[in-house]
């Protein structure tokens, strides 16, 4: 596989670990830039970062950029997405990928369009753990999967002037945690829920705090996800069928799991992958989908999941103030 020049948008927590993942795979990055000249420079020093640029026009006005990285928090995705998709990259951008489904709509037909890749990074759907358990209940071996549960807590320090909590920025849990579920749940189920049913308590500035949903689809799969964004949860996720269910501790970078065989109380355990190169598969994927044009059904799953947590939202009326 031929090395792909990448191009950060943002210096942040996250793109720390992106950077570590870039020179794991291919070895140096091409290109960096930040709202912050300072934080760039130190990223460019850090990482090997080739080129620093003075703006986001600079860097995608560079040909030799293949593919944008974009970690900046939710709300300046979508403009970003198409400022890169218009200079004709590829994205890699952090989820939430956008902050509702008409956004990823609008990004992903001009995607098509340009014969682009757009891709999210929502880990699960790149650990080999998954695609590994996907083929075991292919095979039948838990039957007909019938029910999802999934939780996620996380217990923010309490700070009404921090990203999470601010509805200008698209805080709340359900696009900082919850799309992780909802992928999670999304992931296991034949089809994307046309039944959403849900319930919120909110933070003090107005954004979701926690919230229990429920998810049905034409299948008849049904999916019960709990969110808190004060309160610690364990990452947990079930899958069950008629003969057997799965257990996933600590979901989103998996890389093990349980199958407990309910017809004769058998427990297997499932190994594949390794949760600390997580991002290194999300990376090597993201080169795979732009060099064999193989990521049709990844992005049909991140559509799905925004379409749910639109539809979510819509049922809660929470908006952003900037939607």
């Amino acid at each position: 596989m031929r090395t792909l020049n990448w191009g950060i948008l943002g210096s942040g927590w996250i793109a720390q670990e992106m950077g570590k993942a870039l020179q794991a795979v291919n070895g140096s990055i091409y290109g960096v830039f930040s709202a912050n000249p300072a934080h760039a420079k130190k990223y460019a020093q850090d990482y090997a970062v080739e080129h620093l640029y003075n703006s986001v026009e600079e860097m995608l006005a560079d040909e030799n950029i293949d593919i944008v990285y974009i970690a900046t928090p939710h709300n300046l995705h979508y403009q970003f997405i198409l400022q890169s998709l218009n200079a004709n990259k590829h994205v890699f951008c952090e989820k939430s990928i956008t902050v509702n489904a008409r956004q990823l709509q609008e990004c992903a037909a001009i995607a098509a369009e340009k014969n682009l890749v757009i891709c999210d990074g929502v880990t699960l759907f790149h650990m080999p753990l998954y695609k590994k358990l996907k083929n075991i209940i292919n095979s039948g071996a838990i039957g007909k999967v019938k029910m999802v549960q999934v939780n996620f807590g996380s217990c923010k320090e309490y700070d009404v002037n921090n990203r999470f909590f601010s509805k200008d920025l698209a805080g709340g849990a359900l696009l900082d945690i919850g799309v992780y579920a909802v992928s999670f749940a999304r992931y296991f189920m034949e089809s994307k829920p046309n039944v959403v049913l849900a319930t919120a308590n909110y933070f003090e500035t107005g954004v979701d705090e926690t919230s229990g949903i429920l998810l049905k689809n034409p299948d008849g799969e049904m999916a019960v996800i709990s969110l808190t964004m004060r309160a610690k949860q364990p990452k947990r996720g079930i899958v069950a069928g008629e003969k057997g269910y799965i257990e996933i501790n600590n979901y989103p970078r998996a890389d093990k799991a349980t199958i407990t065989y309910t017809e004769n109380g058998q427990i297997e355990t499932i190994a594949s992958g390794n949760t600390a190169k997580a991002l290194q598969y999300e990376v090597q994927d993201m080169q795979d989908y732009v060099l064999n044009h193989s990521g049709q059904q990844n992005l049909q799953n991140v559509c799905d999941v925004m379409d749910t947590l639109t539809a979510i939202r819509n049922q809660w009326g929470m908006a952003y103030p900037f939607e």
